[in-house]
């Protein structure tokens, strides 16, 4: 089955799903719905919808014609609480070419997300098409919810549609390689957009290769990278991730991000393990 032919089947939704992650209470204000809540805890997000939120929030911030964004670093200070959330982007440098804007979202008071991101001038036609790399696998068939050991499921979990490789699952240690898309959307009444999908996904990073034992010792991940040569097309996204680690040192999450055409950026997460 292709990428195509799955985008126009009828979606899947477990009826308990709320319409969307967020809900626009007024400017720069957002109501969080349970599907934000990630797989540690009912009461905090997953990374993937906030971070989204702030990359929508730095699209939308005194957009230029023909800037786009190329990476987006989020920094993750303390947990997000599924709660009303209030999201403050501003410029930090403007140039011809280039522009860092930087972001952060609050709750209760409490700095909890900060992000900065550079938008830049988009290369021009005659640029070289470079995509070193395997192409990412097929798209397998729909398969059966997807579970993780001890795991808050009824979030961000359920509200993510995943398709590993055959026989693989979070569960599975080692390297791994899921298709992904959301079930609902980002913001109630709102399209998503290309940036946001990937972020949306990316915090995800190193759970789709648990290679470091997450229940048995201390495994976060204090950060997260996204950066995208070209924006990723349609629904579905692939992420392929592998993590590394060291003695008295830390763990590196590191995956390539495709979709249907192929390549389209990367992501990188800081981890911080320790004995629990």
């Amino acid at each position: 089955m292709n990428t195509e032919d799955a985008s126009v089947q009828a979606r899947s939704v477990p009826p308990h799903l709320p319409e969307a992650f967020y809900r626009e209470l007024g400017p720069g204000r957002f109501a969080s719905s349970p599907a934000t809540a990630g797989p540690w805890s009912a009461k905090f997000q997953h990374g993937g919808p906030p971070s989204a939120l702030l990359g929508r929030a730095m699209e939308r911030h005194e957009p230029r014609e023909g800037l786009r964004i190329a990476r987006v670093t989020v920094e993750l200070p303390r947990p997000v609480p599924v709660a009303e959330l209030r999201v403050e982007v501003r410029t930090v440098r403007s140039g011809r070419r280039a522009e860092l804007v930087e972001g952060e979202i609050s709750s209760g008071g409490q700095t909890v997300m900060l992000a900065r991101a550079w938008r830049l001038a988009a290369s021009p036609p005659d640029t070289p098409s470079l995509s070193p790399g395997p192409k990412p696998p097929p798209l397998p068939d729909a398969q059966p919810a997807h579970t993780m050991a001890d795991a808050h499921l009824d979030g961000y979990i359920a509200a993510m549609e995943w398709r590993f490789e055959p026989g693989r699952g979070f569960d599975t240690m080692g390297p791994g390689t899921v298709w992904a898309r959301q079930r609902v959307p980002l913001l109630a009444g709102h399209e998503d957009t290309p940036l946001t999908r990937a972020l949306t996904l990316a915090d995800s990073n190193w759970a789709v290769a648990f290679e470091l034992d997450h229940r048995g010792r201390f495994v976060i991940n204090t950060d997260v990278t996204l950066l995208l040569h070209r924006d990723p097309a349609g629904e579905w996204l692939c992420l392929r991730s592998a993590t590394e680690a060291s003695p008295d040192g830390s763990g590196l999450a590191q995956g390539r991000l495709a979709d249907a055409v192929g390549d389209c950026g990367r992501v990188l997460q800081t981890l911080l393990v320790d004995e629990r």
